[in-house]
């Protein structure tokens, strides 16, 4: 990795010890273990998911009985390997969104599968948005029946992070207990329900493993249902309220990896005899790119603490961070790839993968402009 990265903002107030020590550690993990090849995506995550599992760090995406999700610790460890590598992020991050509501709000008996996916042996997915529901979560048509001694499922979801590898599903569907968002609910179905099928894999510009997930008259016991019939929408907010900031600190991890490496190309590459990094207008831009950085984290890290101290919603300053950071990581990774000039293009040039890596933060787990009507109706005091 080009030159080394600026870790003054772990003395920051928002961290205890153990942050800090977890932060050199996943460092050093980092640095002996990442990237692995993306040749092949699909074992690309299972091989990532299998190593962080046995690194320990999986532990952190599932709260024990009695325990909180400790949320700087995601964003750390999310900011800290999207800067080594964007897939093991992604690998890290779906298996605390893919069992987040089992997390918070599952049995004894779901929270079985916190073992598995904690240590690495199963892959989660969170299947929550639909062909025609994305940012519109009270649109989605998926339907659970209920049937004797449990439930029938069907419809369409699509877009759904670890389609066709995961073990284990989070699906939301409508129980009809009232119109819109308070008719949903939240289940736990495993891969090999007769009923679910993989009928398309979706290729993105940044690649991961990506589908579109077919149910059709698929069975599950009564036991499957993750908190009460209806309150789904409720178990899916609680648990994007925890880990849309962690999408932030993964944005922040990339755009701290493009400040890097633009501060050594500006020192390394030379024009009429300096080094690029003498224009003013360079570092101009060079400023510009710290500064985004740095506000980036600020927000990143406020939600982080505001929710580790207990706050039960943390909407505002959860959408705060998710958009600022995200949107300022476009324009940092931009200007990265601006002052690389040609090569910022040229495939296989880190630069150029983060330029694909990024666009995506700003649509999932809430697109950009829905944190902006998130934060306006908290504003106007709604």
């Amino acid at each position: 990795m080009a030159g080394d990265v600026d870790r003054s903002f772990l003395d920051w107030p928002f961290f205890e010890p153990q942050h800090r020590d977890l932060a050199a550690r996943l460092e050093a993990w980092c640095a002996a273990n990442l990237p692995v090849p993306h040749d092949d995506v699909d074992a690309a995550c299972r091989t990532l998911v299998a190593m962080l599992g046995a690194g320990g760090w999986l532990r952190h995406t599932g709260a024990s009985e009695g325990e909180r999700l400790d949320v700087r610790t995601l964003c750390l460890i999310r900011e800290t390997l999207a800067r080594h590598d964007a897939l093991a992020d992604f690998a890290f991050a779906m298996q605390g969104l893919g069992m987040g509501a089992v997390s918070l709000f599952g049995t004894d008996a779901q929270r079985a599968w916190l073992d598995r996916t904690r240590s690495g042996a199963a892959i989660a997915a969170f299947a929550l948005t639909e062909p025609a529901s994305g940012s519109d979560v009270a649109a989605t048509s998926t339907m659970a029946e209920k049937v004797a001694g449990g439930w029938r499922l069907n419809g369409t979801k699509t877009y759904i992070s670890n389609g066709g590898i995961a073990d284990i599903h989070v699906i939301f569907a409508r129980t009809g207990e009232a119109p819109g968002a308070r008719g949903l609910s939240a289940f736990l179905m495993p891969a090999d329900v007769p009923g679910l099928t993989v009928t398309e894999r979706i290729e993105v510009m940044a690649p991961h493993p990506l589908a579109t997930l077919q149910l059709t008259d698929a069975q599950l016991p009564d036991a499957a249902l993750i908190g009460r019939a209806g309150d789904g929408f409720k178990l899916a907010m609680s648990v994007l309220d925890v880990f849309r900031s962690t999408v932030g600190a993964a944005a922040l991890g990339l755009a701290r990896r493009a400040l890097q490496e633009a501060l050594a190309r500006s020192a390394a590459r030379r024009i009429q005899g300096e080094p690029l990094a003498a224009l003013q207008m360079v570092q101009g831009h060079l400023a510009d790119m710290a500064l985004k950085v740095d506000a980036a984290a600020l927000l990143v890290y406020r939600a982080a603490w505001t929710k580790d101290q207990g706050t039960a919603r943390i909407s505002r300053e959860a959408a705060m961070a998710k958009l600022y950071a995200t949107e300022a990581a476009q324009e940092v990774i931009d200007m990265a790839v601006q002052l690389h000039g040609g090569d910022g293009v040229r495939h296989g040039v880190k630069v150029e993968e983060l330029y694909r890596e990024i666009r995506a933060l700003r649509i999932y787990e809430g697109a950009s402009d829905v944190q902006r009507v998130v934060i306006a109706r908290s504003v106007l005091g709604g």
